[in-house]
């Protein structure tokens, strides 16, 4: 009776671990992977350590905890060795997207694929609109940036002028 303390509160998801759930890195993935990674070293407050390189040990240990529970065993064995969060990262994304050579031409690839796209008669409006978009993310994940008003332009440029006539004109 003399005990006053309120019991601990009950285990959930409000009052648990925290429930963000990691991301796992695929072969097919990174892009995606990057971005969703990104998001979750924010959320924890390391991001920082990564982008701006200045370790900070305590955050340095966190982002590293973070990317090895979101990284396959294959991938641990490879650069599990590295002493920073910002070098796993950048081993990671050097792995993945590939020297020099290997981005610039998965860009031109990519470009051309853009430059050819057309819309089929078949196809929604937020269908293509979506194409156009996953387009422009993969582009800016290899380094170049395609504005909005070029997508607009290809956007209307590609509508079947048949079906949509009064939107292009």
């Amino acid at each position: 009776m003399g005990d006053t303390t309120p019991p601990p509160p009950p285990k959930g998801k409000e009052n648990g671990p925290s429930s963000v759930q990691y991301p796992m890195l695929t072969t097919m993935n990174y892009t995606v992977w990057a971005m969703r990674m990104k998001v979750v070293l924010r959320v924890h407050k390391v991001w920082d350590t990564i982008n701006s390189g200045v370790p900070d040990e305590d955050k340095n240990d966190m982002a590293m905890a973070l990317l090895f529970q979101s990284i396959p065993k294959t991938l641990i064995m490879q650069i599990g060795d590295q002493e920073t969060a910002k070098a796993m990262w950048d081993s990671i994304k050097t792995r993945h997207l590939g020297a020099e050579r290997v981005r610039e031409a998965r860009l031109q690839t990519l470009s051309m694929e853009f430059d050819n796209m057309k819309m089929n008669e078949s196809d929604s409006i937020d269908n293509f609109a979506g194409k156009l978009s996953s387009f422009a993310s993969k582009s800016a994940a290899l380094g170049k940036v395609i504005d909005e008003a070029r997508l607009v332009k290809k956007f209307l440029k590609s509508l079947p002028r048949s079906k949509y006539i009064q939107m292009v004109a």
